[in-house]
């Protein structure tokens, strides 16, 4: 099954294992989604995740999720620029999520990043999804 937007896929995914207080999801790989979840491990919203590439070529993500006193860390997830609207947002007006408790996940020309870190290098791009 083809899925048009993989990205809102996975953070259905992960959204749908917390709300079952699953431990791990899994999800098809693809370089994007593994970017994505290098941000999400690096602002600690995720534990982690494994690569697992099977004999006929095909790859998933497994990801451990994260909890705290029960509660999973991920408040909220959504995708903000889908396929068939993209949001782009140069760097002076990039959103604040949750009062700067959350973060934006952003595709910017120096590789996907969370906002905090796009300000930093003084980069806009498209907002992938917020976190909080």
């Amino acid at each position: 099954m083809t899925t048009t937007d993989p990205l809102g896929d996975m953070l259905t995914r992960i959204r749908n294992a917390q709300m079952r207080r699953k431990t791990n999801v899994v999800t098809p790989a693809s370089s994007l989604r593994g970017r994505v979840l290098d941000v999400l491990k690096d602002e600690g919203y995720i534990r982690g995740y494994a690569r697992v590439d099977y004999e006929n070529g095909k790859s998933e993500f497994e990801i451990e999720l994260k909890y705290y006193e029960g509660e999973p860390v991920i408040k909220e997830i959504h995708r903000v620029s889908t396929p068939g609207r993209r949001v782009y947002s140069p760097v002076r007006d990039l959103p604040t999520v949750a009062n700067g408790l959350g973060v934006s996940i952003l595709s910017t020309p120096k590789g996907v990043m969370s906002d905090s870190r796009a300000r930093d290098e003084n980069v806009g791009g498209e907002v992938l999804c917020n976190v909080f």
